[in-house]
């Protein structure tokens, strides 16, 4: 008869995949997609819309930051921006709410996330857009105004990250971007653990402020406590510091219509470092800084980050026709 810690040793891990592949299928059910499928070589891209009402001023893009989906910006965003006659599109990114991964882990390099987008954006039409991006995404907004500059028309980066930070990130990032440990971390560990974490972290991130009511249900949070997802946030978030280190030298060179917003009481990304960096380093950048806000100004003060993209939309439309009189 086998021995009880050898029965343990099995019941234990057995336990925890049966349990984690049961709450996957039932996070699946309980978010399903919001939106329409863009079909890319290698699988598919979800996103998300809202057309313009009244004279069409063009296409604002939403870019989400880590840990989240599509619905993290367009919910609070996305009416609001479509009543000012915007067609607004909100992309889950690579790996991430409903999305793909087509290239695997090369997917999680910021500069291929915005190839990827750009191109599924290109199978539905859209040739250009005012980017806007939250956290993380902000290294992928400045990697568009780079790289992708004749598509991006203007860049509005909330709470961004886009330099090299003291600190890096938590372990448990390195540990689920680590080949083959990853497979055993997100089918045994992330996910209960990670429910048992989720309210806490989203409370950090809203502090000061408290977490929007029902925010957690609204916007589908858990989707990336899936595996497949969690694995690829991690791997996103484990490179982008090494991504951001060679990219800052370079906000020096963007040419385009660049506005930042932030919180003065980020607890997440160092203001001091990012927003202020990218104002001070990108030519004709602002920089508004609202006062008592964290890490989510996009649902803290919406209407701010709306007045802000408007202005970046003015400027856009302003050198348009600067052009056009020449």
């Amino acid at each position: 008869m086998p021995s009880i810690p050898l029965m343990l040793a099995i019941a234990i891990p057995a336990a925890l995949f049966g349990f984690t592949a049961w709450q996957s299928a039932r996070i699946s059910a309980q978010f399903p997609p919001q939106g329409e499928f863009v079909a890319l070589a290698g699988g598919r891209i979800h996103l998300t819309q809202r057309q313009a009402q009244g004279h069409p001023r063009g296409t604002i893009v939403l870019i989400h930051g880590a840990s989240g989906n599509q619905a993290d910006m367009m919910l609070p965003l996305g009416d609001r921006l479509a009543a000012k006659g915007f067609r607004v599109i909100a992309v889950d990114r690579p790996g991430l709410g409903w999305s793909d991964r087509p290239d695997g882990r090369a997917d999680a390099s910021p500069a291929r996330q915005a190839i990827v987008i750009r191109e599924a954006l290109g199978k539905i039409g859209v040739e250009h857009a005012i980017v806007v991006t939250h956290s993380l995404a902000g290294a992928l907004g400045t990697n568009f105004a780079l790289d992708q500059s004749d598509f991006t028309d203007g860049l509005v980066l909330v709470a961004p990250v886009t330099h090299p930070w003291p600190g890096g990130v938590a372990w448990y990032y390195h540990v689920a971007a680590t080949p083959v440990v990853d497979q055993l971390f997100t089918r045994l560990l992330s996910l209960p653990v990670g429910f048992a974490s989720l309210q806490g972290g989203i409370d950090h991130v809203f502090a000061p402020q408290p977490a929007p009511a029902d925010f957690l249900n609204a916007t589908g949070v858990p989707l990336v406590l899936r595996p497949a997802s969690f694995m690829a946030n991690s791997e996103d978030v484990d490179v982008l510091e090494a991504f951001v280190t060679a990219q800052a030298p370079r906000l020096k060179d963007i040419r385009l219509p660049v506005a930042i917003v932030t919180g003065d009481q980020d607890r997440v990304v160092l203001t001091h470092i990012h927003s202020y960096g990218s104002a001070r380093e990108i030519p004709g950048a602002t920089l508004k800084v609202l006062p008592g806000v964290g890490h989510s100004p996009h649902w803290a003060d919406p209407e701010a980050v709306v007045a802000v993209i408007e202005g970046v939309a003015e400027r856009v439309e302003a050198g348009k026709s600067a052009a056009l009189a020449k």
